[in-house]
């Protein structure tokens, strides 16, 4: 596939998940979006497989017509 015209949107939210929405939501006219400093958050608690206790899901807003790529999480560092 070759893309002739690819637009690329580019915006610092500072950890903002309003403004990361918005954008998701509004910016679909761009081939790319790159968010600078997502926040990196519990986003809510899950069942666990493992205890009785609930396990925090911890990520970034997403959208279904988006795809996310980061780095993956190490032990040292928990955020992409």
């Amino acid at each position: 596939m070759i893309i002739k015209d690819l637009k690329i949107f580019s915006q610092n939210v500072q950890k903002k998940n309003s403004i990361v929405n918005t954008i998701l939501e509004t910016q679909s006219d761009f081939d790319i979006i790159f968010i600078q400093e997502l926040s990196w958050s519990i986003i809510y608690s899950i069942p666990s497989s493992r205890s009785k206790d609930e396990e925090e899901l911890v990520g970034v807003p997403n959208h279904s017509n988006w795809i996310i790529f980061s780095r993956p999480s190490t032990k040292e560092n928990n955020s992409p």
